[in-house]
């Protein structure tokens, strides 16, 4: 792909691409390299997650390039967007349940064989979604969010996405992840595998997030972002304002908690998701 890097890298740092009689074409081969999983906007390299910059260049790249096209209509409602980005069809062959009821996946999204599409539900473009994994009802996966095998996004969960600035790592949710309803994960939050995220969770950045067995505290730093450790078990709990006129009040402000770590007994109570695969 070294080619097809440089390629994109040379045109998104042109200005007036779209003028660019190659632009296009290069940008297709772009895109179904995307689509296919040959590429993505994030990967492990050593054991350390890493950004790919000209990954997301190339996203915004076919923004730049694209024209506003109708899409066709579903139900009496129109669609319009750019032409580089319409939505997938998907056949047999790719081994994806698409369950009907008004979900949608756009070009540019890896979607894995074995996953499970739940209406209504949407996968953003430069998103990776592996094998086995289950996007619920209402669950949104946003641009070049990165999620991994047998995860479970459950109904109302929101993955949110990380196009620009370009080098910002998007949220990466690992192997084997419960992410239970109406869950936020945003701004770069990366969930190690087999954690579990009880319903109502939210973590983002500016979250500090409170581990009760181990007695730490997780925060975000300019240079890292907020780490979920692996098998953790994180619910939604409150911690108490000691100062000021909020203090008076007894007020307290949400915070995400670690309970526990997985052990048999979280297991069993997970089991259940294979059944619906």
């Amino acid at each position: 792909m070294q080619n097809l890097k440089a390629a994109i890298e040379h045109l998104a740092s042109l200005g007036e691409v779209e003028l660019r009689p190659e632009a296009r074409e290069t940008f297709l081969e772009f895109r179904d390299a995307l689509t296919a999983g040959k590429i993505r906007a994030a990967e492990k390299r050593d054991g350390k997650w890493a950004v790919n910059t000209w990954v997301k260049q190339g996203i915004l790249l076919g923004f730049r390039l694209g024209e506003l096209s109708e899409m066709g209509s579903a139900g009496g409602l129109s669609f319009v967007d750019k032409d580089t980005f319409p939505s997938r069809n998907f056949s047999v062959g790719d081994r994806v349940r698409v369950v009907p009821g008004g979900s949608s996946v756009r070009q540019g999204a890896y979607v894995a064989p074995s996953v499970i599409c739940m209406p209504p539900m949407f996968i953003n473009v430069g998103a990776y979604v592996d094998e086995g994994t289950m996007v619920d009802s209402h669950a949104l996966v946003g641009s070049c969010a990165q999620v991994g095998k047998r995860v479970h996004l459950s109904a109302g969960a929101q993955v949110g996405g990380v196009l620009e600035p370009v080098n910002a790592a998007p949220v990466i949710i690992e192997d084997d992840v419960l992410v239970g309803g109406n869950c936020g994960i945003y701004e770069g939050t990366l969930v190690r595998a087999r954690a579990v995220l009880g319903a109502g969770t939210i973590l983002t950045r500016s979250t500090p997030l409170y581990d009760i067995v181990r007695g730490e505290v997780y925060r975000a730093t300019d240079e890292k972002s907020l780490e979920v450790p692996e098998d953790a078990v994180v619910v939604p709990g409150a911690r108490a304002v000691k100062k000021g006129q909020a203090a008076k009040w007894n007020l307290s402000l949400y915070t995400p908690v670690i309970v526990k770590y997985r052990d048999e007994k979280t297991d069993q109570r997970t089991e259940l998701e294979d059944l619906l695969r």
